[in-house]
């Protein structure tokens, strides 16, 4: 299907219903489907700093399944270590975490690229704002680690497209920011590294 400005807009005037008797909070967890879970709980653990929380063996989950948390939550992560193929992202575009600070992101792309992980973006998006470093895992998994999303305002404002301020590298979204967006880093040198 082409999205094309009537389907935006269509999109857009959409409004959850009233009365659903529920409201969703926040993403519990993910469980993704790898192809060697030792590795890929390696990958998770040593590079994204990830805590193990309880591991099936292969007579409880064939292939095996480990639970990852980053949070007081049980898990965050799940990995089951069923799939025969490397990910070709059609079943989910990629998942992404949250870090405290501007300068994580930076100290994350450092990492990252020390350890040879494949980088596949880093900078500022469009709309949401974030800036980020995006990345796969052993899998080929899409991942992200951001910072700065936009929270909606009052009656459901979001910043207009004019005010993006995309860019393709982490360094220049420090000097090509939205309107409200403190891009000071706390440790300016990792600006130069």
């Amino acid at each position: 299907m082409k999205v094309d400005q009537s389907t935006v807009a269509a999109l857009q005037g959409l409004s959850p219903p009233k009365g659903i008797g529920f409201k969703i909070q926040k993403i519990g967890h993910v469980v993704l489907n790898v192809r060697d879970v030792s590795l890929s709980t390696r990958f998770y653990v040593e590079q994204l700093g990830f805590a193990v929380s309880d591991v099936y063996p292969d007579t409880m989950v064939p292939g095996g399944m480990v639970f990852m948390r980053f949070s007081p939550d049980h898990h965050g992560v799940a990995l089951v270590g069923s799939a025969t193929i490397e990910s070709k992202r059609s079943e989910m575009h990629h998942m992404a975490f949250e870090v405290a600070t501007l300068d994580e992101v930076f100290r994350a792309r450092d990492r990252l690229k020390a350890a040879g992980v494949t980088i596949v973006y880093e900078g500022r998006r469009r709309a949401g704002c974030q800036i980020a470093v995006e990345f796969l895992d052993p899998d080929g998994h899409h991942l992200e680690i951001y910072w700065g999303l936009d929270q909606v305002g009052h009656g459901g404002y979001v910043r207009p497209p004019n005010e993006w301020a995309q860019t393709k590298t982490l360094v220049e979204a420090l000097t090509n920011f939205p309107p409200g967006q403190d891009t000071s880093l706390a440790d300016p040198s990792l600006s130069k590294q």
